[in-house]
């Protein structure tokens, strides 16, 4: 595609977020207060200009590769006239919204409570959380879908600003009932490959990061999946299966002996890193600023 030059409609880029944000035309429409045939006019009209499909038609809708790149540009526009009116010392009651990464646990935790400081002084901001696993978390910025993520790559993604948040420690947790029947011997490598897992979804491989560490021997066990932080604990509770559970959730499970820690060594920590788009990094300052002070204040890597 050659373009000399194009001319950005920011009422057709507008309608495009919304789509990808609200997952569908229909959504988009509710959302902007327009009609459903208004807003596939103008990402027709959009399409038409960049010469390229911009949406994915589906459930839910989702950008086109030129669709991600675009997207970037929207929210660092958006993020820039933030921070533009916040210079000038320009009151504006035009809301924003910072599209984030994260992975399920730090949000079933931590996450939410700087986003709670954050938005004291920040009202008119506004989220739209997207859940991933740590070790994938990164791909949303790379693509441009997200502004910041957190995420287990320690490397800066191109184009952004790494932190490092310390250590998320989970351990290794089944029910006295599951270990039992499934342990009587200890965690051996016998018994870890009869023993049913939990797994979050198809790219968690923490359990099979500590059975490995732990045995010493590389295996994948058969398992249940089950994708959300608290499912995993009520199952495990339950004798489902075993899983690594975030340690500031079960300790107290453990003390009152509903939980048991597996193996010799059952806690595992991981490093999270707090990643954001360097262009937005002074507006989103503000945000980077309340998750270092939760992480920060957090006694021990039990309880990040």
């Amino acid at each position: 595609m050659e373009l000399k030059f194009l001319m950005l409609d920011y009422t057709l880029l507008t309608a495009f977020a919304a789509v990808i944000r609200h997952g569908s035309f229909d959504a988009a429409a509710s959302a902007l207060g327009l009609t459903q045939s208004a807003i596939s006019q103008r990402i027709k009209l959009l399409e038409e200009r960049f010469g390229s499909t911009l949406i994915i038609r589906g459930q839910p809708a989702q950008p086109t590769s030129s669709g991600k790149t675009l997207l970037r540009h929207v929210q660092e526009v958006q993020m820039l006239e933030r921070a533009l009116t916040d210079d000038l010392g320009i009151a504006t009651d035009a809301p924003t919204t910072l599209r984030i990464a994260v992975n399920a646990d730090s949000l079933a935790s931590w996450f939410l409570v700087a986003l709670a400081d954050f938005t004291q002084d920040h009202p008119n901001i506004y989220f739209d959380l997207i859940t991933d696993d740590q070790d994938h978390s990164a791909e949303w910025l790379k693509s441009g879908e997200v502004v910041a993520a957190v995420t287990a790559i320690a490397r800066p993604i191109s184009g952004c600003d790494c932190t490092s948040l310390g250590n998320f420690r989970y351990i290794a947790t089944a029910s006295p009932a599951f270990v039992s029947r499934y342990f009587p011997n200890g965690v051996t490598i016998a018994a870890l490959s009869q023993a049913p897992a939990l797994q979050y979804d198809t790219k968690d491989q923490l359990q099979n990061q500590w059975a490995q560490r732990e045995s010493g021997a590389s295996l994948k066990a058969q398992h249940h999946v089950v994708p959300s932080t608290q499912g995993f604990i009520d199952a495990a509770k339950l004798g489902l299966g075993w899983g690594m559970n975030p340690a500031h959730l079960v300790e107290p499970l453990i003390r009152s002996g509903e939980l048991v820690g597996l193996g010799q060594n059952p806690q595992f920590d991981i490093p999270l890193y707090w990643q954001c788009n360097r262009i937005t990094a002074k507006t989103l300052a503000p945000l980077t600023k309340a998750v270092r002070n939760v992480t920060k204040d957090q006694k021990s890597a039990a309880s990040l």
